[in-house]
């Protein structure tokens, strides 16, 4: 049988020597890269992953990377912000945001160690009563925003101050131990090194899908990318707002209380603005929009983990902490740069 035979009956490659199923191959494969790239989080994620395999290899000769030791403290970096990462990620795209955040972190696990041990209410219970309280001043946070119109930056600058103020007061700013009571339960919210990143997969796993496949994901969305067309199209936008503030104090609380039980201690200082600045810095490094009507809950936790390899990684090689702040602003930088330019070549069908 000729070549020309053999490759209409499909045993050769258009080339004449070699295999149509090598050819199929390379399709796939193309195919499957372009599909990753088309991604929103695939930039974070390439960054991640160079980073990683850099720190890894060039640390190797100081100091020790990729040990357990190491790789539990990466992970312990990464997951109580990006807990909290995810609801700020439900707020922006709907055009919200919320400043308080951090000082619910802070505020939950007093409020459960004053059930605990004053009203001697047992530690579950206490547990999800402090939860409780972060969903309830989530939805003060909301009812301000949406009911009385005032902007959500100006609502939640109020709320922290106020929070703190509280905080200060019932703690008389002083630091506590964790109650005896909850000791035995430490396992399971902190104290075992790869807990808290057990509670962050299963979080934004549960909220990736909530918010790329349910109707209030849709919504979510719909509210932030055009708020007159959702409310004509029956969508309750006040309610979508109000719940997101809701979730996002309640993702608070959960971080703050597994911190509290990571570190064995309740601090007053804990949380606060710099988790929340950190926990914005991941969602948009991520890929979520600050305009809103666009993000992604795994791309934040993509954007976090950069910013704790990239932290960890500095410390490992002995950077001064005075610089560190200034790499970690450009490499910010650098990231968002690189997932903007990204973001065009997706929409121009370069990818």
């Amino acid at each position: 049988m000729s070549d020309t035979a053999q490759r209409s009956a499909g045993t050769l490659g258009p080339a004449g020597g070699q295999p149509a199923a090598r050819t199929g191959f390379g399709s796939f494969l193309r195919r499957g890269g372009a599909a990753f790239l088309q991604q929103r989080e695939a930039s974070v994620f390439v960054i991640a992953a160079l980073l990683f395999v850099y720190f890894g290899f060039i640390s190797s000769a100081h100091s020790h990377f990729l040990s357990k030791l190491n790789l539990d403290n990466i992970s312990q970096a990464t997951a109580p912000t990006a807990i909290i990462a995810i609801g700020e990620v439900l707020l922006l795209v709907c055009g919200e945001i919320d400043l308080s955040v951090g000082f619910v972190w802070g505020l939950s696990p007093f409020l459960m160690y004053f059930f605990i041990t004053d009203y001697h209410i047992p530690v579950i219970l206490a547990i999800v009563l402090a939860v409780a309280c972060g969903l309830i001043i989530g939805w003060i946070n909301g009812v301000i925003t949406v009911r009385l119109k005032v902007p959500s930056f100006i609502t939640t600058l109020g709320t922290s101050f106020a929070l703190y103020g509280f905080l200060l007061t019932i703690a008389q700013a002083q630091a506590k131990n964790l109650p005896p009571e909850s000791i035995a339960l430490g396992h399971w919210f902190g104290t075992f090194a790869w807990s808290e990143i057990i509670w962050c997969v299963a979080l934004v796993a549960l909220f990736h899908v909530i918010l790329t496949r349910t109707r209030w994901g849709l919504h979510t969305i719909a509210v932030g990318g055009n708020l007159l067309g959702s409310s004509e199209a029956g969508i309750k936008v006040g309610r979508v707002k109000i719940g997101n503030f809701m979730i996002t104090s309640t993702l608070g609380a959960i971080a703050g209380i597994l911190e509290a039980f990571r570190n064995s201690t309740i601090d007053p200082s804990a949380g606060q603005y710099q988790v929340m600045f950190y926990a914005v810095a991941a969602a948009v490094i991520g890929g979520t929009a600050m305009a809103g009507g666009s993000g992604t809950v795994l791309g934040a936790f993509l954007g976090m983990l950069v910013l704790a390899i990239l932290q960890d990684g500095f410390n490992l090689l002995g950077i001064s902490s005075n610089p560190f702040l200034i790499i970690l602003g450009i490499s910010i930088l650098v990231a968002m740069v690189a997932n903007s330019y990204l973001t065009r070549l997706r929409r121009a069908g370069k990818t």
